[in-house]
């Protein structure tokens, strides 16, 4: 446990006057009970039950953050599942059920209040269920450090939905159904290809079964080493008769579709054998990772590896061609794209990968949405940027995205508890 509470400054750097933001966690010093910070920025509102679903907060919890450019401090205390949200010409709208529950807003449920709005969170962001608003980090500890997580350029939204668009007709594919518009017609989201099924079950249907395949043939006859960065150490596979990835002693892999390819956590990567699930989730963790990636058959030794920060991810379709994406126009190339964007190889060179700041003696976090003041642009800048055209071609090497802000919880170690 660290400081009781830490500061945490809310930069505008959007071109609106109106934006808010919320701050929501577990009090840990309550009995984990749910918490909003009021508008003043210091105070906690705890949610009573109410006696119907649905019912509005009982006081407004918008942070006005002022004029562009300007940023305001808001205190908060040690927090766990915490949340920062930002909502731009607008207010969210929070609801209570019985229990209390809270009901946050949705970017999958068409019927919600939030949905038209322009807004977004970050874990104290994480990329695994949208892209939206640019939000950056940067942690000043007490002896004056600071660590940075740049974020997306100010028009990065536009950049990712420009590329996924390009993309999905590149290859005659649904990547571009990924873009969610406003009611002006503007870019207001991109979702995640796991988010993006939930309103169309049907999407991405058969998309990895090639690449699979190709793999499932290839450890039919190869060694496929994975080293679990755990107590197991490295671990070996192989296809057998049944055409079940297996691992001697622990467990077995069937071909995975790819919604579980994309979820991490469905048909092969869920439901482990209890006396293995640690280990086996360890193994589904960088098999997973491996498929986002398109690295487990050009690489029988998992984690990929990653040489001067440079790696071979994305290199081949298919692809998850969203993190590949968010990868490239992210300006710092970190941060979670997927679940677990966050594997690397033990010992890899350059910038972590999951964009985590971490201190044990935190004084100041600052959030910044909207992007930097003149916001430069990634590396896939023009839109132009496909991968899979048969050329072979791609010399942009962007850092993997992980999870930034997803383990900032964790990293300021008991201040934001994730």
């Amino acid at each position: 446990m660290t400081n009781p509470t830490t500061q945490i400054a809310l930069k505008n750097t959007t071109s609106s006057s109106t934006v808010y933001a919320y701050v929501t966690g577990l009090d840990i010093n309550k009995n984990n009970t749910y918490a909003f910070l009021q508008s003043d920025g210091k105070s906690l509102y705890y949610p009573e039950s109410p006696s119907q679903p649905l019912q509005p907060l009982a006081m407004d919890c918008a942070i006005p953050l002022g004029a562009p450019g300007t940023t305001k401090t808001v205190t908060i205390p040690q927090l766990a599942g915490g949340r920062i949200w930002f909502v731009v010409d607008n207010k969210l709208t929070f609801f209570l059920n019985p229990g209390p529950g809270i009901v946050e807003p949705s970017v999958t449920n068409t019927d919600d209040v939030n949905y038209k709005l322009n807004w977004a969170f970050c874990e104290f962001t994480c990329y695994v269920d949208f892209v939206a608003l640019p939000i950056a980090l940067e942690l000043r500890n007490t002896a004056g450090a600071t660590q940075v997580v740049q974020g997306l350029p100010t028009n990065g939204l536009d950049q990712i939905c420009a590329q996924l668009v390009q993309q999905g007709a590149s290859e005659g594919s649904n990547w571009g159904q990924l873009v969610v518009k406003g009611p002006d017609g503007k870019n207001l989201r991109a979702m995640s290809p796991n988010s993006g099924r939930i309103g169309d079950s049907g999407l991405f249907d058969g998309y990895y079964q090639s690449y699979v395949d190709e793999a499932w043939s290839k450890y039919a006859n190869t060694d496929l080493k994975v080293d679990t960065q755990a107590q197991w150490g490295v671990v070996t596979g192989r296809v057998s008769s049944n055409g079940l990835l297996t691992f001697p002693n622990v467990g077995t892999f069937a071909k995975p579709s790819a919604i579980d390819i994309f979820s991490c956590s469905t048909g092969p990567f869920g439901n482990y054998p209890a006396e293995t699930r640690e280990q086996m989730g360890a193994i589904g963790a960088r098999l997973a990772a491996a498929l986002n990636r398109t690295t487990l058959v050009s690489n029988p030794d998992q984690p990929d590896a990653i040489k001067n920060g440079a790696n071979n991810y994305y290199k081949t379709n298919p692809t998850n061609h969203y993190a590949r994406i968010v990868h490239g126009v992210n300006l710092d190339g970190r941060g979670y794209a997927f679940p677990y964007d966050d594997v690397v190889p033990s010992g890899a060179t350059g910038p972590d990968q999951a964009g985590t700041v971490f201190d044990g003696s935190p004084e100041l976090l600052t959030v910044t949405v909207g992007g930097p003041n003149g916001g430069s642009v990634g590396s896939g800048g023009d839109g132009k940027d496909t991968v899979g055209d048969g050329d072979g071609e791609d010399d942009d090497t962007p850092f993997d995205f992980a999870a930034w802000l997803k383990k900032v919880v964790a990293a300021l170690k008991g201040v934001l508890c994730h």
